[in-house]
């Protein structure tokens, strides 16, 4: 079974995978020319001002009293400058929302997982076609740009990484830096002629990175005094600048000023999904060949914001994030970035007819030239008769209406040749994505015929190793049906992978085109398991195989509704509340039936409260951690009344007693550290000291106790819970407290059931032991209220996650759960951390399903099969909901839906090995210890 399990394993890292190579690959075309505007262009310099993390909303609007909080960079939209809301893309990072201002393309989604200072792949970008480009910020971002540039000529200027520091006194200082160096750099450049001069050629950038404002956001929130208050410091310093530049070059009229933002916040203070709140941010151009003050009437938009902001009268120029890069190139007259997808916005452009008319020609060239060299290369690698081109742009029709805009030119009708080159920039870029996404069909069929194969592989193997609804095969019948078999899917094998190689496909199609090969034929092997089940369903009365598919299909679109109505799950656990009183238990133990019944509604409870972002309440922290340590007691107590458990004494209490200090420990870390932020102290080094040892003992010192059952499972629990206080900042404290009391009763109700069915005996949980040998004879075979067991535990693993304040989406992450570890910003820790407080409750559900296999005599595997196979049904049943085109909120949604599910699949197999060694291992204390009744 452990060959089952990696190869499982695999598969469903190759299903997770395949989204991205499906949806989500790179658009990078490789082998093009750069072109850039044979016009002389308005400026001679550009300076780029990134506030990172800065929403549209909170930058536009007037604070309670009706005033600005930026009043430079207000007075530049009301009188000198042209403004509009800048639509960023899935994902909403630092990194691809860099690169889209810059670079001019949108970086597939994954590449924000292959870091943030590297570029996972080389790049053209406005600062790599400068002359000479100086940058100032985060060492997140610039080293991107500097290494990415071809030759020397990008100067970066760093803070070091400890300064971004989620628990800084005032984050603003990130950006207070910034302007401060930017000014010692001019004040130095005044002594240093060499400097100065090639500060003052042509086609030179200035970059500010300021990241005081996502700093702020991540650690106060957005609508926080200390993001408010950082808004008007960088306004300040933004006119600084603007004075300064004025200043050292002598108002030469020459220099280009660009304000935007490479993403927004939600109010959570968190971003990288596709809410208004994140893909929202604001553009401020001014200066040099930027368009003064345009009025504006009768402005049509699908938003309420410009009253809400008092810009009626003011013309609102919308962009897609990547126009801001041929915006840039333009202006400085530097080629259009090689792979940019943007569509020059000329109405922020002051220049004439004709000058804009070749921008838009210069547009059209970068943009068609791309498309043609996909082109090439996909027709290369395609086998001719199967070939199907972009029928909307043949290569005729593209030449003609090149040689028609340049006759406009000629002509000075620029306005007829602006349109066309608008209309082949349309069509270059459907032509783009339809080379994009060519293979998108095929790969999808591959997958999905993968999944199929998958599914009903595992469906074999629980039919035919745990019930008894499958007849032994004699080995004539094996003789008679196995010899061709091989031989067809060998040949089917090479046949797809010589026509894989014919069109030179990566090296992932291979794998997703023989998986389904491989997976079907150990199907197809087992098909006279498969005519046994035919022919035992065909001997159901169809009505009955009819309503239990539907039971089936209604439990898992219940599953499934739940990823978009957390409110789903609170009726669910309401219904489970019945599940005593219909299974005739409440008459056999009333006790554990009420107590079903009310930890049920009370967990219900939970999916119905504020998700993440609601206010730390460290009382409710403290609350949840000293109601642990009473159960604790009381649980102990009951035991100790009981007098019916084997136990060892000595090391029980010493472990309980010691897992009690320790959450009263946490307690004290959690108050200490949240009280030392409120101050601004910072976090106390001693408190991550003690916060790492907490949660690294968290594993260790469950394996000291004793593997019965009960007293193991405290032991882990409140472990476990010790570490889940110091990631609490809320309500969702008590939830694994009251989710390990509910699987306590659910493993209790479980011996009941077995019980009630079996005429054997079956021993007491008491006296269970996970480290007992099993005895293979004793293990019974699958029933049908095993299905339901399988489905109470995806129900209980999906309700651990949204649970616990977490909605589906990637941006639901809180950072606040990680000061007690760190504050200073690191994205894979945090990111580590944040993974563990979502997996806790998971495991507690999972050692529950583990006691619950050992209690009711079940395989180690036969459970886990069922639940690989709903977690399956409903990863394809998301697969195809992934969508790539709609709003950015739709498109990230389905994302996020995708990458959860599947990551719940395959943490679950991960898990289930993490809550046996939980559960089964022990490590033996020095001395004897003694074993007697109690």
């Amino acid at each position: 079974m452990l060959a089952f399990f990696l190869i499982g394993f695999l598969v469903h890292l190759v299903f997770f995978a395949a989204i991205f190579d499906i949806y989500f690959t790179s658009p990078l075309v490789h082998g093009t020319t750069p072109h850039r505007v044979p016009r002389a262009p308005p400026a001679k310099r550009l300076v780029l001002f990134v506030a990172d993390g800065l929403r549209a909303d909170t930058f536009f609007e007037l604070d309670t009293e009706g005033q600005t909080r930026s009043p430079f960079l207000r007075s530049v939209i009301e009188h000198s400058g042209s403004w509009g809301v800048s639509h960023t893309r899935v994902p909403t990072e630092s990194r691809p929302g860099h690169v889209a201002l810059i670079a001019g393309f949108y970086e597939d989604v994954s590449a924000v997982a292959k870091g943030w200072k590297e570029n996972p792949v080389e790049f053209d970008s406005v600062f790599n076609e400068s002359k000479h480009t100086w940058c100032w910020g985060s060492p997140d971002i610039l080293p991107m740009f500097a290494k990415g540039a071809s030759g020397d000529h990008v100067y970066t200027h760093m803070y070091p990484p400890e300064k971004e520091d989620f628990a800084a006194e005032d984050s603003s200082k990130l950006d207070t830096w910034v302007f401060n160096e930017v000014k010692n750099f001019f004040e130095y450049a005044k002594s240093n002629e060499t400097l100065s001069n090639k500060m003052k050629a042509d086609q030179v950038v200035y970059f500010l990175h300021l990241l005081g404002l996502d700093t702020n956001g991540h650690a106060h929130r957005p609508k926080s005094r200390e993001y408010m208050e950082n808004i008007r410091t960088v306004d300040k310093g933004v006119q600084e600048v603007v004075l300064l530049f004025e200043d050292f070059f002598e108002n030469d009229k020459k220099t280009a000023f660009i304000y935007t933002s490479d993403h927004g916040m939600t109010e959570w203070g968190s971003h990288g999904a596709g809410h208004p709140s994140e893909t929202l941010t604001p553009l401020v151009a001014w200066g040099a060949g930027i368009n003064g003050r345009q009025p504006g009437s009768n402005q049509q938009f699908q938003d309420d914001f410009l009253q809400e902001w008092k810009l009626n009268d003011v013309r609102r120029l919308d962009v897609n994030q990547a126009d801001i890069a041929p915006l840039m190139a333009s202006l400085i007259g530097v080629p259009f970035p090689l792979n940019s997808v943007g569509i020059l916005p000329l109405e922020y452009l002051n220049n004439t007819d004709q000058f804009k008319a070749e921008c838009m020609l210069t547009n059209a060239v970068q943009v068609l030239e791309q498309f043609k060299v996909k082109m090439t290369h996909k027709k290369k690698n395609t086998l001719t008769f199967l070939f199907n081109p972009f029928k909307s742009l043949p290569l005729s029709k593209e030449q003609d209406m090149f040689r028609t805009v340049r006759l406009y030119i000629q002509q000075h009708q620029y306005d007829e040749a602006i349109k066309l080159c608008e209309s082949l920039i349309k069509l270059g870029l459907e032509g783009l994505s339809y080379y994009h996404t060519y293979d998108r069909i095929f790969l999808g069929t591959s997958v999905v015929l993968g999944f199929l194969g998958w599914i009903s592989y595992a469906f074999v193997l629980i039919v035919k190793f745990h019930t008894k609804l499958t007849k032994p095969i004699s080995k004539l019948d094996k003789l008679s049906t196995y010899h061709l078999l091989p031989v067809i899917f060998i040949g089917a094998g090479v046949m797809i992978t010589l026509f894989l190689m014919i069109q030179s496909c990566p090296w992932t199609y291979y794998i997703y085109c023989l998986l389904p090969v491989t997976v079907w034929y150990a199907v197809i092997k087992e098909f006279r398991v498969i005519k046994n089940i035919i022919n035992l369903f065909s001997t159901f009365p169809p009505t009955k195989s009819i309503g239990y598919l539907l039971f089936f299909i209604l439990g898992i679109e219940t599953m499934v509704m739940s990823f978009f109505c957390r409110e789903v799950l609170s009726l669910g656990l309401v219904a489970f509340a019945g599940w005593p009183l219909q299974s005739k238990l409440f008459y056999r133990n009333k006790a554990m039936s009420l107590s079903w019944i009310f930890f049920c509604f009370t967990l219900a409870l939970f999916p119905l409260m504020p998700v993440v972002g609601r206010s730390p309440n460290i009382t409710l922290v403290t609350g949840a951690g000293l109601l642990t340590v009473i159960c604790t007691l009381v649980f102990c107590t009951s035991i100790k009344m009981a007098k019916q458990q084997i136990f060892e004494a000595t090391v029980k209490k010493s472990v309980y007693v010691a897992q009690s200090l320790i959450i009263v420990l946490s307690l004290y870390i959690v108050n200490t550290t949240h009280s030392s932020l409120a101050f601004k102290h910072g976090v106390p080094l001693i408190n991550q000291i003690i916060s790492w040892t907490i949660l690294a003992s968290s594993l260790l010192i469950p394996l000291i106790s004793s593997t019965f059952l009960f007293q193991r499972l405290l032991s882990i629990y409140l472990s476990l819970m010790s570490a889940y206080l110091l990631f609490s900042t809320g309500y969702e404290a008590l939830f694994p407290l009251l989710l390990s009391c509910l699987t306590f009763v659910w493993i209790s109700l479980e011996q009941e059931t077995i019980q009630f069915h079996d005429i054997s005996p079956v021993p007491k949980l008491s006296q269970m032991d996970f480290a007992q040998k099993v005895d293979t004879t004793q293990i019974r075979q699958l029933r049908l209220d095993d299905i339901r067991r399988s489905y109470f535990f995806i129900f209980f693993i999906v309700t651990a996650f949204f649970g616990t304040g977490n909605i589906a989406s990637i941006n639901s992450f809180d950072p606040a759960s990680v000061y007690c570890f760190l504050t200073v910003f690191n994205p894979y820790a945090m990111g580590a951390l944040m993974m563990w407080k979502i997996l806790i409750p998971f495991v507690i559900v999972m050692c529950a399903i583990e006691s619950i296999q050992v209690s009711t005599q079940l395989s180690s595997n036969s459970l886990f099969l069922i639940v690989l196979l709903i977690s399956d049904i409903m990863a394809l049943h998301f697969f195809f909901l992934v969508k790539d085109s709609g709003s950015w909120l739709d498109i990230g949604t389905s994302i996020s839906h995708y990458v959860i599910v599947m990551s719940m699949t395959i943490f679950l197999m991960l898990l289930s090995r993490l809550a046996e060694i939980l559960t089964t291992w022990r490590i033996r204390l020095q001395g004897k210890i003694k074993q007697h009744f109690t």
